[in-house]
């Protein structure tokens, strides 16, 4: 009885020490503030114009991100410049200005130009552009002056460009399949803008699809119609001098006598001799 005693009074005492441990560290310990921010209540496109059925509030722990959008008015009218899922805090970084609207315009960086491009819808991988991709722009047609003789000519005149829109749609597919369309927003600088304008005027462009992680521009050599069949010319070979004619071998023969039978055997003969 007396060990028994003596455990429930140590097993009470180390109780008691545990529990103003833990007692003293939660009261001393701060409550984690949260910050009310604005939320996307579903799924916005990207080029949609915020309205208020598209927002929502949420509380985020600790420090909210970097350009968090507080209040809802200070969302409601602006145009969206990418795509928000639902759920995800809408950040200032992902719309455009006040006053910018919606559609392709608030998509354009600061600096940049949107280029309309006419495609051949069967030509190339033209309906399987998609917002987002990059391409290469190739232009082909009879150059000027002294070129003209190598016939049509076939040039990588951009390289990685971003694609803003395929026909009419700013979007992409959510099915990914492709669309035949006829006209390609390209997002390019003023420089290649005039470029690419004035190949459209009198060349006719393709565009190449190229990986997107594949980021790097080389020189590319153009390529002339001549150019393809250099390698299928007819070749002329030499004929081998033809030496002396020679004549025909002339066979000798040889008498065989055994005893009162005679025979007579021929061979052929390289000298002609007998």
């Amino acid at each position: 009885m007396t060990i028994l005693l003596v455990a429930a009074v140590i097993a009470g005492g180390c109780t008691w020490v545990v529990y103003r441990l833990v007692s003293a560290r939660i009261s001393t310990s701060k409550p984690m503030s949260t910050t009310l921010v604005v939320a996307a209540a579903k799924d916005i496109p990207l080029g949609a114009v915020l309205t208020t059925a598209d927002l929502t509030t949420m509380s985020l722990g600790g420090t909210p991100p970097k350009g968090a959008i507080l209040k809802q008015e200070d969302a409601v009218g602006r145009g969206v410049i990418t795509q928000i899922s639902q759920g995800e805090p809408i950040l200032d970084s992902q719309l455009a200005g006040l006053g910018s609207g919606g559609g392709l315009a608030p998509t354009i960086p600061q600096g940049m130009r949107a280029c309309a491009v006419r495609v051949d819808e069967v030509v190339g991988v033209a309906g399987f552009v998609t917002p987002g991709m990059r391409v290469d722009v190739l232009a082909s047609g009879n150059p000027p002056g002294e070129g003209a003789s190598q016939g049509v000519v076939t040039e990588t005149i951009l390289q990685n460009i971003q694609v803003l829109s395929a026909g009419t749609d700013i979007q992409r597919d959510a099915e990914g399949k492709p669309q035949q369309v006829q006209v390609v927003n390209l997002l390019v600088t003023p420089d290649q803008a005039e470029l690419l304008s004035l190949a459209a005027n009198s060349l006719k462009i393709q565009l190449v699809l190229r990986n997107p992680l594949d980021t790097q521009v080389t020189k590319i050599p153009a390529t002339a119609m001549s150019n393809l069949f250099a390698s299928q010319a007819p070749t002329t070979h030499a004929r081998a001098p033809r030496g002396p004619a020679k004549h025909a071998e002339k066979p000798y023969s040889i008498v065989v006598m055994n005893g009162n039978k005679t025979t007579d055997e021929k061979f052929a003969s390289p000298e002609g001799q007998h």
